[in-house]
């Protein structure tokens, strides 16, 4: 989502700046056009043909030397980035641009610039918890700058806390986070549910299905990527939790009702993929069942309808979307569920379909509206079926609420 993104990258000196290379390499594997800036002392770490080499562009270290081209490099750089990554940023260039302080490429370059800084501090512990240091980054967060908090863990001066430079990927993530994407849903508040739920037999068993809940972490990750305030509230997974996302983890079909139930008025917008349970043991034992001879059954009772509850109590102004799975009368099944639940959208998707169901990247679904519309069949990855919804959803948010 960076694709034609003109990202300018500052390597500052610290014993982390080699892993600027990384960052460099992974915005580059985005699409992004990446110019690089190095203060000298991030020269005594590693080198500019390090980065010159990943970017294909020159790679600016002196406020001084000789320009290739007419313009001049400290202004053309700032007008015509989309972003501006600090990273690692030591407490010296924080503490310059705190106070205007413009005395080398870097702190002259971000004066320059209208575009979104994202400064990434890496220090040693002590130095990132010194008060100065912590008022300084107080003051650029005031002003509009954007701080990626490091990691803690062992440093290399051998000390153990906060200080460390994130891993790449993660502040390549961050960068797409913040500009990869228009923020056309900023001021919606949108809920998604997501994965399966457990039920417990005993404290061994369980039932479950196959739900790996990555459509609902596609469908929260779009919706914050497109700057909405997300609530994921998920089943259990092994996925990590979307960026810009509050994550509420929940294991049963009662936990889930609850968690959604007692929310879902303070939403625009509440997209339903989680593969609840319809059905839970009648009681649960206390320990573990034995093997014995012989037939055994278990006795089950229905979980409440989360979804039905949602449409019953939807509001005038709320967008309710849900999913359904069948592997036989996927539009019929679909169209029932669509009116008998009150929803507004449905995406109905075939669990025998190649590239649809559980555990996929991908999904096929044909989405079906209240006021009879049906879409043509959508097919591609998870996070594009997810887009495509919350866009829907958008629009008939905007209709109910005259603003269309």
């Amino acid at each position: 989502m960076l694709k034609g993104k003109n990202i300018v990258l500052c390597v500052t000196g610290g014993i982390a700046a080699f892993k600027a290379v990384s960052i460099a390499s992974g915005l580059v594997k985005k699409g992004a056009r990446v110019d690089v800036i190095m203060t000298k002392h991030a020269q005594e770490f590693v080198t500019p043909l390090s980065f010159r080499s990943i970017t294909k562009t020159p790679v600016v270290t002196d406020m001084f030397e000789e320009p290739e081209v007419t313009e001049i490099a400290h202004i053309s750089l700032a007008q015509r980035a989309d972003a501006f990554v600090i990273a690692p940023a030591t407490a010296n260039i924080i503490g310059k641009i705190a106070w205007g302080i413009a005395d080398d490429m870097v702190s002259t370059t971000v004066m320059a610039t209208k575009a979104p800084v994202i400064i990434v501090p890496a220090m040693n512990t002590n130095m990132y918890e010194n008060p100065i240091v912590q008022e300084n980054m107080a003051r650029l967060r005031a002003h509009g700058y954007i701080f990626m908090e490091p990691d803690s863990g062992l440093l290399a001066c051998g000390s153990v806390g906060a200080g460390r430079l994130p891993e790449p990927e993660a502040i390549v993530e961050r960068v797409d986070f913040e500009i990869g994407r228009p923020k056309d849903l900023k001021g919606l508040k949108i809920l998604v549910t997501a994965g399966p739920t457990r039920e417990a037999i005993d404290p061994v068993r369980y039932i479950t299905n196959g739900s790996s809940g990555k459509m609902g972490y596609a469908a929260a990750k779009a919706a914050a990527m497109r700057g909405a305030e997300v609530v994921l509230v998920s089943g259990p997974v092994n996925i990590s939790a979307p960026m810009g996302a509050e994550v509420i983890s929940v294991t049963t079909a009662e936990e889930m009702y609850e968690a959604v139930t007692s929310r879902s008025e303070n939403f625009d917008i509440i997209v339903k993929t989680a593969a609840v349970a319809d059905f839970r043991p009648a009681s649960v034992s206390g320990d573990k069942i034995k093997k014995e001879a012989g037939a055994s059954e278990i006795k089950l009772e229905r979980t409440r309808d989360i979804l039905a509850e949602l449409g019953k109590n939807k509001t005038e102004g709320q967008v309710l979307a849900g999913f359904c799975m069948e592997t036989r009368e996927l539009i019929e099944s679909a169209a029932r569920k669509l009116k008998n639940k009150n929803l507004d959208i449905i995406a109905a998707n075939n669990l025998n379909t190649p590239g649809a169901g559980f555990g996929t990247d991908t999904n096929v679904v044909t989405l079906l509206f209240a006021d009879g519309r049906e879409n043509a069949e959508l097919n591609g990855s998870k996070e594009e079926v997810a887009d495509a919804i919350l866009s829907e959803a958008a629009e008939l948010l905007r209709k109910k609420r005259g603003e269309a």
